[in-house]
């Protein structure tokens, strides 16, 4: 197993995505109903804030020994709204490109009202802020959609703004 510069793994974590709503008072921020002859769209869109802080990182050397595709970063965050711990992060990136080197991120937030499920593919060295599309959840989460946006708030540390669109 080798081993990653600490700062090398922040940027990674950021990627992994998702958003949090009904559970953190996020007023809808917009709704639209437009039609355009065939569907409805009627689109509500809620912001929220929260804090990631990680607790657990590793990186896994796969296949060819040394930095090779298929390594793979394994990051684990809590995640706070006002102080008070809300749910937890997992992220799951794997080097699908080398030299210059890109990782494919999936992560899950897990929270009391369900899951919410995201993903983007990272270059590296990573922009300092990064944006996550949410891929889907489930529970009160299940027709999520949208965006998370990460920046880093120490080495240990993320604020996220989670644009939810239902």
């Amino acid at each position: 197993m080798r081993k990653f510069r600490f700062r090398k793994l922040i940027p990674a974590a950021g990627v992994a995505a998702g958003a949090a709503a009904v559970l953190v008072a996020g007023a809808p921020l917009a709704s639209a109903g437009t039609f355009d002859g065939y569907h409805s769209h009627d689109h509500r869109t809620e912001i929220i804030q929260m804090v990631a802080k990680q607790t657990q990182t590793a990186s896994i050397d796969v296949g060819k020994k040394g930095h090779s595709l298929g390594d793979q970063l394994v990051i684990a965050e809590d995640l706070y709204q006002n102080g008070t711990k809300v749910g937890d992060h997992s992220v799951v990136c794997t080097y699908v490109h080398i030299s210059p080197d890109a990782l494919q991120c999936l992560g899950t937030f897990s929270l009391p009202q369900g899951q919410i499920t995201g993903q983007a593919l990272l270059h590296l060295p990573a922009a300092s802020a990064v944006d996550v599309a949410i891929t889907g959840g489930s529970g009160a989460y299940s027709a999520a959609g949208g965006h998370v946006h990460t920046v880093p708030a120490g080495t240990t540390e993320r604020h996220l703004t989670f644009s939810v669109t239902r």
